[in-house]
């Protein structure tokens, strides 16, 4: 009975059938809205009155935010008098409030602002409408209906800026069927869109409510966000206007964001802080090693910031000392500084312990706080039971929880807890708990130590963070984060969340990465099959393919899990127009020209970049005997094969030679170890193929990788029922210890990537000696898989 009378009132207001439906299915918003019809019915004269108010009532009960829902009688008054009839009136009734959500109403200036009063006849608009269809005349009659007409009704908005949208373009539609007559079959036509010029950013999403982003990949395929000589455009840059954020000091128009009388004294202070500056922070937990969906953390919180002109802070949340190593600090920052990133100050959250403590004090104090005895293992899960001591008296909480301060209880009987629930439900989080380990900054002058719930929000508010970005799973805990803020009386900033970034043939876990380590599945933290930032590093990924790739992924809401083709293909376009290309054998065969004259070249020059000879060469030894890959050559070949046979030569590249087959020579078990060759100028003879080969060179060893894992979702139980171990891949490393390239690289130092021509792309390890040179193979040639 009660929807059916919420649905005949949504009709009676104007919405349709289908509109009136779906909202009275919305059980929230259909008791929002009947109870602003039932107010406005109290104001206005007749229902009928409140027919050409309905799409502002339905407006003012779907974008009201929370923080001026105080605003709403006044509001529902001005649409019910229909002093407020347009969207155009009601939003920028809204956009006043939220400037001004303290205090009484100027009703004198909130009138001005919203055009109340303002009156714009049939008349203005006619003769406006005809201005500006006579500016664009010439455009008008070119394009006639595929004309955009939004250009007319935003001259007219210029001039009148309360004039009715819907009267404005029924005016315009008049206007240009009196100038161009009829439709023709031209004009129903879909015209044919443009190719836009890419621009290398993503689709604009919001964070928080975003949409999909898409991007292309590299400068092959028209993305302007790699330069020629390799240099990829900020994060910043590329997100552009991605996502918008509101401005510093205006936090209190953000959705969910939480107005208490001391908002704006505090907004007001903190912008005297800050200057205006906007600041964000980086907060990982000091226990392992970062990896890929680090990475996009990294670059949303340095990249926005950088391209608003602010500040970001590393701030290392070191509240679990039991897990903590002197390693994983270092590692850390040394991580984000490779990608490019400078912190503006490196804090910890240790260095506020003592006013953590002091604010926990005064939360007990005020009755939001109290000392609980349940058991770690009785309050996890979804719906643990309600403690009894919830209700327990201030001073009793007091004195108890200076006792677990003290060490006078054992880890596990105490701990302090908030009055608060969060979004999924769970109730009264823990805010301390007691841990007798040993804090790697504070040694023993703690015992009890904060929560990450408790801990980031008043860290954030004690560094007047403006934009708390952080991933979509802590979107449960925005509304704890303002209510502790509030509670405490202190600077609240605001929470974005966005999608974590996921990788599909990969495990991240810190615990997961372990075991492989420890089970000698992968050699350490920084085995180039992993994706830690470390491997991705070691195996020669350059940092600004990294940053590419999370550009290109976007800052969506959306659950992301994408295939490691895409981050290779970033590793590509980036290496593709910075690494200099070098002459490298990873199976060799030798080859002995029989017939080289004395004046056989000793070197040859070689392009670093082939496709800008401009940007430098270098010099390469040449020799009678030389080497070129095992599989160059075939005794017996098929058709399609058209590098060296018995019957077929095959050139030699930059030396301008062509080699045939005069005598092979084979090992006791029948292997070809030796090629005896004539050699002929290559305008004598043409080949159908030319390879790269190595003379003198250096013997090296080179490490091939293939994916960890056999299962996209390694630790998806139904897909791999025997855990992520069993799927491990074993064939995933291949290393060639005797492989051979050109001299040229002779060196290099650590990392350094080279595009091995033909083979790959490759980078300098750690494990390389003075004596011998190791290589990495950071990615294959893009879909050159086999060769023909």
């Amino acid at each position: 009975m009660g929807d059916t009378l919420k649905y005949d009132a949504f009709v009676a207001i104007g919405l349709t059938e289908s509109k009136a439906k779906e909202t009275t299915k919305n059980t929230v918003l259909a008791e929002k809205l009947y109870s602003i019809i039932l107010k406005a019915k109290e104001i206005s004269e007749s229902n009928c009155t409140l027919a050409a108010t309905g799409n502002i009532l339905y407006g003012i009960a779907t974008k009201l935010k929370k923080q001026i829902s105080n605003r709403e009688p006044l509001l529902v008054q001005y649409a019910a008098m229909k002093k407020i009839s347009t969207n155009d009136q009601l939003n920028a009734a809204l956009e006043f409030f939220l400037s001004n959500p303290e205090g009484d109403v100027d009703i004198k200036a909130f009138e001005a602002y919203t055009g109340v009063g303002v009156v714009v006849s049939p008349e203005d608009i006619e003769e406006s409408v005809e201005k500006a269809i006579s500016k664009h005349k010439d455009a008008i009659l070119e394009r006639r209906y595929h004309f955009n007409s939004g250009i007319l009704l935003g001259e007219v908005k210029k001039s009148y800026k309360w004039a009715d949208g819907k009267d404005v373009k029924s005016e315009i539609d008049v206007q240009l069927r009196d100038l161009l007559g009829p439709k023709t079959a031209a004009d129903l036509e879909k015209p044919k869109a443009k190719k836009p010029k890419s621009t290398g950013q993503t689709e604009k999403v919001e964070a928080a409510a975003p949409k999909d982003s898409k991007a292309g990949s590299g400068e092959a395929a028209g993305d302007a966000s790699i330069g020629s000589d390799g240099k990829v455009r900020s994060f910043g840059d590329m997100m552009g206007e991605a996502v918008r954020f509101h401005k510093t000091g205006e936090n209190y128009k953000t959705d969910g964001y939480v107005v208490t009388p001391n908002t704006m004294s505090l907004l007001k202070e903190h912008l005297k802080i800050t200057g205006g500056q906007v600041r964000t922070r980086f907060p990982p937990e000091p226990n392992g090693v970062l990896h890929i969906g680090h990475a996009k953390s990294i670059n949303f919180n340095f990249g926005v910031a950088q391209s608003l002109g602010g500040v970001t802070y590393l701030r290392y949340d070191d509240t679990n000392p039991e897990k903590e190593e002197e390693k994983f600090f270092t590692a850390i920052k040394d991580m984000v500084e490779w990608l490019g990133y400078t912190p503006w100050k490196v804090t910890h959250a240790s260095d506020n312990f003592q006013q953590l403590y002091e604010w926990g004090v005064k939360l007990i104090r005020i009755g939001l706080a109290y000392v609980c005895h349940q058991k770690p293992g009785d309050i996890k899960g979804k719906n643990p039971p309600p403690s009894p001591w919830r209700d327990r008296p201030v001073e009793e909480s007091l004195r108890l929880f200076e006792d677990m301060k003290n060490g006078k209880f054992e880890e596990g009987e105490a701990t302090m807890r908030m009055k608060t629930t969060l979004e999924d439900g769970k109730m009264d989080p823990v805010a301390y708990r007691i841990k007798y380990v040993p804090h790697h900054r504070t040694g023993d002058e703690w015992c009890i130590y904060p929560t990450y719930d408790y801990t980031h929000c008043l860290c954030d508010s004690i560094e007047h963070i403006t934009h708390s970005l952080c991933t979509k799973e802590f979107q449960a805990r925005r509304s704890s984060y303002y209510w502790l803020c509030n509670a405490l009386d202190v600077y609240c900033p605001v929470q974005w969340e966005f999608a974590r970034l996921n990788l599909h043939y990969a495990v991240v876990s810190k615990r997961k990465i372990a075991k492989l380590i420890n089970e000698n599945l992968v050699r350490d933290w920084d085995d180039p099959r992993l994706f830690t930032l470390t491997a991705l590093r070691r195996r020669g990924f350059p940092p600004e393919a990294i940053n590419l790739f999370c550009a290109k992924v976007g800052v969506t809401m959306a659950q992301t899990v994408l295939d490691p083709i895409m981050l290779e293909a970033c590793v590509r376009d980036v290496l593709n127009a910075k690494a200099k290309r070098a002459m490298a054998i990873l199976e060799p065969l030798k080859i002995t020209i029989v017939d080289a004259s004395a004046d056989f070249p000793k070197e040859v020059t070689v392009p670093d970049y082939p496709a800008d000879e401009s940007r430098g060469s270098h010099q390469v030894a040449a020799a009678p005997v030389l080497y070129i890959e095992q599989s160059d050559f075939q005794e017996v070949a098929d058709k399609n094969f058209k590098r060296l046979t018995l019957t077929q030569p095959m050139g030699l590249k930059y030396i301008g030679l062509v080699i045939s087959v005069k005598e092979v020579v084979k090992n006791d078990d029948g292997k070809v170890v030796e090629l005896l060759v004539e050699s002929h100028l290559a305008s004598e003879l043409k080949p159908k193929a030319y390879v790269q080969w190595v003379a003198e060179p250096l013997v090296c060893e080179v490490r091939l990788y293939e994916k960890l894992f056999h299962h996209k979702n390694p630790e998806d139980p139904s897909e791999v029922p025997g855990g992520f171990l069993s799927d491990v891949n074993k064939n995933s490393l291949t290393i060639l210890e005797n492989a051979m390239v050109d001299q040229s690289v002779a060196g290099a130092s650590t990392y350094t990537c080279f595009q091995f021509e033909r083979n790959g792309f490759f980078s300098v390890d750690p494990d390389t000696t003075a004596e011998k040179m190791v290589f990495n193979r950071t990615v294959t040639l893009r879909e050159n898989k086999t060769k023909s």
